[in-house]
């Protein structure tokens, strides 16, 4: 009986794709004009974009004023008035903090910007991140304060602009994670009256927005204090901030923790680990990285709600170009205004988002869709 030999299989080539279904033109048909109702809003998203970006950038840029000495020459042209914005730039971003001492809230805005940054840095994730946070925020309150070294003394009241909006949530940042992960780990706690006593924390204070808060910091806080005893408005605001940020992690903490499977847990016993052991080493890095994107969220919405304190009289951002447009010479010219601090806004907030995004691709262990 012949043996027979197996059969390779066939090798076949593939062909290339229809021309119509490749480059350019066929993404546009595909994404733009994939049914009628989708080429209906690809035309009106070209028709609002072709009617208002010429017209836009023709008042933001071509038209402006950048060299008026006052409002009547800005309002000779047709488009924005920078001039004002060059005018009063101090004012709006430093308040009314001494003319001659500005250079000092410069700086501090500079050093926590520094440490915010060197907190994203891997190379700093160990103790020494511990000294830079303490040296940076106790090195910009020193240069805020001062009445040390030679430097005039400044109280708060006198603080404002960006230096406050910085103080407010980096500090808030800063005092309000570790708080909120503690509420966390709490909230899952085998022990009755350290859960309950974490319940009851974060769902009151979610419960209620953040105004009230302040506003019982600023306006009924005194009323229970002793005669005498009195705290400063700025470090009442900041703890509402902490207090109120807290809750919110504690609720997306607990988020991750309840994502991480049992079996870690588990192993962590396994091993002979303690509860903190576990949480330090195996557990929180996994529910942390988990929770990256609503964490970054809620950090983004703090920086935002800062504004909020011009609501118990702190001279934020807000308040300080409020202030700005109180100049008889200059009023008219709230657009220019707000259209300024809203790009220092965008400008923090944006480099949130994207650094969140890159850390995220930088701690992925998973799989990607």
């Amino acid at each position: 009986m012949a043996a027979t030999t197996p059969t390779s299989p066939a090798v076949t080539t593939g062909e290339p794709p229809p021309s119509n279904q490749v480059g350019a033109w066929a993404w546009i048909r595909s994404q733009l004009f994939a049914s009628p109702l989708n080429a209906l809003v690809t035309i009106l998203c070209v028709w609002f974009v072709l009617a208002s970006v010429p017209a836009l950038l023709d008042w933001a840029f071509l038209s402006a004023n950048y060299t008026a000495q006052n409002a009547q020459e800005c309002r000779a042209s047709s488009g924005a008035c920078w001039a004002f914005i060059i005018e009063k730039h101090r004012l709006i971003l430093f308040g009314t903090y001494p003319y001659d001492e500005q250079w000092r809230p410069l700086i501090a805005c500079v050093l926590l910007v520094a440490v915010v940054v060197c907190s994203g840095m891997r190379r700093f994730w160990n103790l020494s991140l511990l000294g830079i946070w303490i040296g940076g925020m106790g090195a910009a309150a020193l240069l805020m304060w001062g009445g040390v070294l030679g430097l005039e003394y400044v109280e708060t009241a006198r603080w404002g602009g960006l230096p406050v909006t910085l103080i407010l949530s980096t500090f808030g940042i800063a005092f309000a994670f570790p708080f909120g992960v503690l509420l966390a780990l709490g909230r899952r706690s085998r022990m009755p009256a350290i859960k309950a006593l974490c319940v009851v924390y974060i769902e009151l204070i979610r419960g209620v927005p953040l105004i009230s808060l302040l506003f019982m910091s600023s306006v009924m806080l005194p009323l229970f204090l002793p005669v005498g005893v009195t705290f400063d408005k700025l470090l009442r605001a900041q703890i509402a901030i902490i207090l109120f940020a807290g809750a919110y992690i504690a609720e997306t903490v607990r988020g991750g923790l309840q994502a991480i499977p049992k079996g870690q847990y588990e192993g962590a016993d396994s091993l002979g680990l303690s509860y903190w052991q576990q949480m330090r080493l195996i557990i929180l890095p996994q529910a942390l990285k988990i929770v990256i994107p609503p964490l970054v969220g809620i950090f983004i919405a703090l920086f935002k709600d800062t504004s909020l304190v011009v609501v118990i009289g702190i001279f934020d951002l807000t308040l300080a170009a409020k202030a700005a447009l109180s100049d008889a010479a200059w009023r008219g010219f709230g657009v220019e205004a707000y259209v300024f601090i809203s790009l220092v806004y965008f400008v923090f907030c944006f480099s949130m988002s994207r650094y969140s995004q890159a850390l995220e691709n930088r701690l992925a262990t998973g799989h990607k869709r």
